[in-house]
């Protein structure tokens, strides 16, 4: 008899909402909710007593897994491990994840960033199975990317930080407000190719933005800048684009083709001459990748803490 999988308690911590889940993998998902994000204080106060309910409902849990915006201190040697650190949402600095839980329910945790959850959830379950190195790159709310390298999330002097790499200023004509929107760079990725971004840079959200409009050829052009640089620096052997921006009409073929014209044919390997639409693709799990990259942290650190 196969032996049952152990039930972990997963957290998708995001700037809007918090999406939590029980469960074991992506067929066994007992429980879900999600939190608006509003103060740490209320919002972790919400996630406690939701997982003390859904403990006593379905079953005592044996970690818990979190995958969070950021940036985070992921170093368990340093004072301020499992905190969000300097991030620009509004009283989140500094905000301590990892010890409330810890103190709550005394079980191993597993902490890291929201897209190398979801890059995790990928190798194991979805778009990237079997691939190694994989890339997931988000383009939403705010632009982020994770690494699994030898079967793991990249981490070293920090962690993957792929949304913030600079790019060359878009000069494409029309924009209503040509400034890069991140508050601590003057040419970044997320600065403008975020929803928020695109919203500043056209006057109107990337959702209402019909197909043809110069907005969608701004962003796969600046993109596929950033994309250049990924598979140039991590040589990745796929790259998983998800994200409410790539739902845009047309945007991942668009993203494809600048992304070859943007190599002009430096990179001689058939995953890019001859199979770019396998190379570049969409989430396998489509918006569960990040919850079902934290039960994979979970169990991770469940695995870590009986060796």
């Amino acid at each position: 008899m196969t032996p049952a999988l152990p039930l972990i308690a997963a957290l998708e911590a995001g700037g809007t909402k918090f999406n939590l889940a029980l469960g074991t993998g992506p067929d066994d998902l007992r429980a879900t909710v999600r939190i608006p994000t509003t103060t740490p204080r209320e919002t972790m106060d919400a996630v406690l007593q939701w997982l003390g309910e859904a403990a006593r409902e379905h079953g005592a849990f044996q970690a818990i897994g979190v995958g969070s915006f950021g940036p985070l201190e992921l170093d368990p040697a340093r004072p301020a491990y499992g905190y969000i650190t300097s991030t620009p949402k509004p009283g989140w600095q500094q905000t301590d994840v990892v010890g409330p839980l810890r103190a709550r329910f005394g079980v191993p945790v597993g902490f890291d960033t929201d897209v190398n959850a979801a890059a995790l959830s990928e190798s194991l379950w979805g778009a990237g199975q079997g691939i190694d190195p994989l890339v997931y790159l988000t383009i939403g709310t705010g632009v982020g990317g994770g690494a699994i390298i030898h079967g793991r999330p990249l981490h070293g002097l920090l962690h993957p930080e792929m949304g913030h790499l600079q790019v060359p200023v878009p000069a494409t004509p029309g924009v209503v407000d040509s400034r890069c929107q991140c508050p601590f760079h003057d040419a970044c990725l997320e600065g403008y190719v975020s929803g928020p971004a695109i919203a500043a840079r056209w006057g109107a959200r990337a959702e209402t933005l019909p197909a043809g409009h110069p907005a969608w050829t701004d962003v796969a052009e600046t993109l596929a800048r950033g994309l250049v640089s990924i598979i140039t620096t991590l040589a990745p052997r796929r790259i998983i684009l998800g994200g409410g921006v790539m739902e845009g009409p047309g945007l991942l073929p668009a993203v494809r083709t600048a992304v070859l014209r943007q190599l002009n044919g430096y990179l001689q390997v058939p995953a890019l001459l001859e199979e770019v639409d396998h190379y570049l693709v969409s989430p396998g799990l489509g918006d569960r990748a990040g919850v079902l990259g934290a039960i994979a942290l979970g169990q991770q650190a469940l695995a870590l803490s009986i060796r």
